[in-house]
């Protein structure tokens, strides 16, 4: 923990807790070492509600937390049947913490090595590069998106006590810091050893049976590292390995970002990343990839880049002088540059009322209030149209028709980049996962 957030500590932190057996030992040791350092603990327990048991073992943890003299909250999640299970169940997670949290900025969660081994196995499997085999930070940055929150109602909340909100308030929602920090101080620990630890102290938790459930890909992860162990291809092989990978990482964005500052160009009126054709096709290939999936990740602002497999048939297609659709956008050569643009059918049905505070495809934040009442949508055929006479810089049409645009009606009022309407009404900048520019966006993806 002095690592991870010394020699200033924050005043205030917040722990998920589960009720299992690595969740609990790690609630011990954050009480023990909270206590030393004179930081206020907030525990969290996310219900789930996919076994019957859930409610029984969130109360657990609430007992064990009122016995130590913290404060402790369950929020209940309900899934929509929508979507990977587990997928859902994670982003639900994220999202339900992020709204009880308040003004906390830190969230300790209790990730061990053999998460590490296990992680590493799943991406092996499914064929992952570097960046899929790295190991999971030990300080990872959450950015939720806008407008994309689960909702916390006040019925699926059970708390002894509940974060301080902020004073201030915006548009009548609570003024949430707008991210916070995952941290996972028992990466190094294996879960054995955190079980030990708990049965010294005669700790209390409980094992989950989807735990034992070959059903579930982590499971059969799990029981195949039991077996490589004999062979010398256990945890202590696995998760080292995985830090070497996320070094590796860190080396290989910083080569994105170099090539990037010599060969790139961002188009922030229009929100289109373009490579120098040329300069493109004279660099390695893993670099090629690797600036290809994050302008794909940046523009359809995506939490993932998308599969190995089909981002090097992408890159096969463009280095041919061709072009082709992935991951919620179009990458075209053109002339003399390769651009990447939003996919005109993502945002072709995405028109929308403008109100105070309007967010266009996750992406594009509307500013002014004499757009009030308005539509936004995608500038399309009749919009290209309309605009007439293009200046110099407008994109062709290819890229312009997913452009955002505001409307009175039929009648087109703003589309800044074919030169209908002021510069600076509509920008990028709302998103998950738009930095503040490209390169910046390189370095932490």
């Amino acid at each position: 923990m002095g690592q991870l957030l010394g020699p200033d500590f924050p005043s205030d932190i917040a722990l998920a807790v589960s009720g299992g057996g690595d969740s609990m030992a790690m609630l011990y040791l954050a009480h023990n070492w909270t206590r030393v350092y004179g930081v206020r603990l907030w525990v969290v327990t996310v219900d789930h509600g996919l076994r019957a048991q859930s409610a029984a073992e969130a109360a657990m943890v609430a007992e064990e937390c009122q016995a130590l003299g913290w404060p402790h909250a369950t929020l209940r999640w309900h899934w929509d049947g929508q979507g990977n299970l587990m997928d859902a169940a994670r982003r639900a997670r994220l999202s339900l913490i992020d709204r009880w949290r308040g003004p906390i900025a830190h969230v300790l969660m209790a990730h061990t090595a053999d998460d590490l081994a296990e992680t590493f196995l799943q991406r092996l499997k499914r064929g992952s590069g570097v960046d899929g085999l790295s190991a999971m930070a030990a300080r990872r940055r959450v950015r939720p998106q806008p407008g994309d929150r689960t909702v916390l109602a006040d019925a699926d909340i059970t708390a002894t006590h509940m974060p301080p909100l902020p004073a201030r308030r915006v548009a009548g929602e609570p003024a949430y810091s707008p991210d916070f920090e995952v941290l996972r101080p028992c990466l190094d620990m294996r879960r054995e050893h955190l079980r030990h630890y708990l049965k010294t102290l005669r700790g209390r938790w409980v094992d989950d049976p989807s735990n034992d459930d070959p059903g579930f890909d982590r499971v059969r992860m799990r029981r195949l590292l039991a077996e490589l162990e004999g062979h010398g291809l256990g945890v202590e092989t696995l998760a080292p390995t995985a830090r070497r990978m996320a070094r590796a990482q860190v080396a290989l964005r910083a080569r994105a970002a170099q090539v990037w500052a010599a060969i790139g160009q961002e188009d922030r009126d229009a929100g289109h990343i373009l490579f120098d054709r040329t300069g493109f096709s004279e660099v390695e290939e893993d670099t090629q990839l690797r600036l290809l999936a994050a302008a794909l990740q940046y523009v359809s602002t995506a939490e993932y880049r998308p599969r190995l497999a089909t981002l090097e048939h992408l890159l096969d297609r463009l280095l041919s002088g061709g072009a082709g659709t992935l991951h919620g956008c179009e990458a075209r050569c053109e002339r003399r540059a390769i651009r990447v643009y939003r996919e005109f059918s993502q945002v072709a049905d995405t028109a929308e009322q403008i109100g105070s505070s309007t967010v266009w495809d996750k992406r594009w934040r509307i500013s002014g209030t004499d757009f009030n009442g308005l539509t936004v949508r995608a500038l399309g055929e009749d919009g290209w149209a309309q605009a007439g006479d293009k200046p110099e810089t407008a994109p062709p049409f290819h890229a312009a028709r997913s452009l955002p645009s505001v409307w009175s009606g039929d009648r087109l009022v703003w589309c800044w980049p074919v030169g209908v309407g002021d510069r600076g009404r509509i920008l990028p900048g709302a998103s998950n996962n738009t930095a503040s520019d490209f390169g910046t966006f390189l370095l932490s993806h």
